[in-house]
């Protein structure tokens, strides 16, 4: 029994490590995504650059999936009178999820 016991505890760390693991992949993927948007918008580099990118991560827990997060940067952009599609920002999004899984690889 005590060897299960310590299989059932191996396999709820592991999912809870995964669970963590897609967590920080997400955030930093809206974090690159808001620095992509940032530099589309002008912002200058620095506060107001970090500013909007973390307004992109919190935009992220508005709703389920990547739509909520979707419509922000499209609308933000678009409010600057710069033309984006919902394609194209998914594209950018599919783009930052890549960047991210790398640079949380290397560590």
């Amino acid at each position: 029994m005590r060897s299960f016991d310590e299989r059932q505890k191996g396999h709820e760390a592991q999912f809870a490590h995964g669970q963590e693991l897609a967590f920080r992949i997400t955030a930093r993927r809206n974090r690159l995504l808001g620095l992509w948007a940032a530099e589309r918008l002008g912002l200058p580099a620095g506060e107001e650059t970090e500013a909007y990118a973390k307004s992109v991560v919190a935009a992220d827990f508005q709703a389920p999936g990547d739509d909520d997060v979707i419509e922000k940067v499209r609308g933000d952009l678009a409010a600057k009178g710069l033309d984006v599609t919902v394609e194209q920002v998914r594209a950018e999004l599919a783009r930052a999820a890549a960047q991210a899984r790398g640079q949380l690889a290397e560590r």
